[in-house]
């Protein structure tokens, strides 16, 4: 017990040491992703902290539902928030039932950022098994959405499994550090999520922090397209 008691301080000590994710310079875009983890989020208070963007998440798997996710997704779209919903893959389940899965919770209007799929685990699949059911979501999401998934994973994953495979896919990589990740294969990723201790009003506790590499209108025409307003020429 002494030792378990020694242990347990030494980790939390650690935890305690750790510095909080400060918000990135040198970037116009910022965003938060959030789940069920962070609980009721005030999303009144976070528009009102140049937060550009945020991700939600909508699923897991073949039957997880985030519980938070239709809240979270209604509340954006009240406060002005370009919105964004993932789902975390697993590569040896089903991969219809993990499709039909999203499809089931997201709604998608005009102006919303393309779905995503958060790959960063194998379960135990070959390479082979996982790629194939990583390019069978993306299509099956593509084909009901009309618009190309984001894909996110972190700098290892990318290397091991989506670089060469998936070159026409935006990016969406984790790598919390100062410095911008740097992908073998020269890509320039979409977003970054540099952070996971990030703090904001308006959520208490921890959030991961994001950037996006680009101007408004570049993330503007990564979105599902808006319909086109005719002006009528009088004569």
């Amino acid at each position: 017990m002494r030792y378990l008691i020694v242990a347990l301080l030494f980790v939390l000590s650690f935890h305690s040491c750790t510095p909080f994710t400060e918000r990135m310079t040198g970037y116009l875009l910022h965003g938060i992703d959030v789940s069920h983890y962070q609980a009721q989020v005030n999303w009144e208070a976070i528009a009102s902290q140049n937060i550009s963007f945020a991700f939600v998440k909508a699923s897991e798997g073949e039957d997880f539902t985030d519980s938070l996710f239709q809240s979270n997704w209604a509340a954006l779209k009240r406060v002005g928030i370009k919105r964004g919903a993932y789902h975390f893959f697993r590569p040896t389940r089903s991969v219809y039932k993990q499709a039909r899965n999203f499809i089931s919770q997201v709604k998608l209007e005009a102006g919303d950022l393309p779905p995503v799929l958060d790959v960063e685990v194998t379960n135990g699949a070959s390479n082979a098994i996982t790629v194939m059911r990583i390019q069978t979501w993306l299509e099956m999401i593509e084909s009901h959405y009309r618009i190309r998934p984001i894909i996110y994973t972190n700098l290892n994953f990318y290397h091991e499994y989506i670089a060469g495979n998936f070159d026409d896919y935006p990016l969406w990589i984790a790598r919390y550090n100062k410095r911008s990740p740097k992908l073998d294969d020269d890509r320039q990723w979409h977003f970054w999520q540099y952070g996971d201790r990030g703090r904001i009003e308006g959520i208490n506790g921890d959030v991961d922090f994001n950037v996006f590499f680009g101007q408004p209108e570049e993330l503007e025409a990564l979105c599902v397209p808006r319909p086109r307003v005719l002006s009528m020429k009088v004569e």
